[in-house]
């Protein structure tokens, strides 16, 4: 099952979200992770309290090493930090990672509410990496800002998705767990139409931070070990709900999920 992803995206101290989920799922999920961090984070699960981003041209280095020696099968991006970032890491794949599927996560809101990504970055992800990207897996908030749509409906996100799809991605998965009701509802939009809504329970919880980074990771995961989309949304959905669910309940905010629930093969 081993598939190698590179994931592109910083470091979160508190371990919930960021790299510290990123690699943490992935070896749950049985692949196989590699890194290229743009950013140091202060955060526990409270906030984010300061940001160090790391320089566009030691990214981009970090990401040709990988590439050039170990290689990879997928690649995720998380939190870019800055439109230079945006451009130096769009500007690697472009030369040496075209080929390989790209799953987007946005990172423009975290969780707890802080905005992690202003205007001009979010400009240059539309530009320059929405068009490669095999997947856009944005929460509603994300969503209604990038579209300027209002979400207040299964409805809607369907209208919204197919909205971001015209913007270049391959693929969106429109997140329903920013909504209301008992069942949050994902939807996945593919080839100018809607593909598949996903309906799970809603777990009345505190500890779902990291669950962006947590769902993409685990996606590219699946792409990477050589599974169709919809079968590695499908996996990577169950797999966060039963890691919110086996949450460790760590922290006075919002507490990190339980990465390695799935250690034993997750439903191979």
């Amino acid at each position: 099952m081993k598939g190698r992803v590179l994931v592109i995206a910083g470091s979160d101290s508190g371990g919930g979200a960021g790299i510290q989920a990123d690699i943490k799922t992935i070896t749950a999920l049985g692949g196989y992770a590699a890194t290229a961090i743009t950013a140091l984070t202060a955060q526990d699960t409270c906030g984010v309290y300061e940001v160090l981003p790391v320089p566009p041209d030691f990214v981009a280095r970090q990401m040709r090493l990988v590439l050039e020696d170990i290689g990879a099968d997928a690649l995720k991006t998380g939190m870019l930090v800055s439109a230079p970032v945006i451009m130096a890491v769009a500007e690697v794949i472009e030369a040496s990672a075209r080929d390989l599927p790209l799953v987007l996560d946005l990172v423009m809101v975290a969780t707890s509410g802080d905005e992690l990504l202003d205007m001009e970055a979010a400009l240059a992800l539309k530009t320059r990496l929405f068009p490669q990207a095999r997947l856009l897996t944005p929460n509603i908030p994300e969503a209604e800002a990038l579209t300027g749509l209002t979400i207040d409906s299964r409805a809607a996100m369907e209208r919204t998705a197919l909205a971001l799809l015209a913007m270049g991605p391959q693929a969106v998965l429109l997140k329903g767990g920013h909504g209301a009701g008992a069942q949050v509802f994902n939807v996945l939009a593919e080839q100018g139409r809607i593909v598949a809504v996903s309906a799970r329970e809603r777990l009345e919880s505190r500890h779902s931070h990291g669950t962006g980074c947590t769902l993409a990771s685990a996606i590219a995961a699946g792409l990477a070990q050589g599974m169709g989309l919809g079968d590695a949304v499908d996996r990577a959905e169950r797999y966060v709900h039963e890691a919110i669910r086996a949450a460790p309940g760590f922290g006075a905010g919002c507490g990190p999920l339980d990465h390695g629930h799935a250690i034993v093969p997750f439903d191979d």
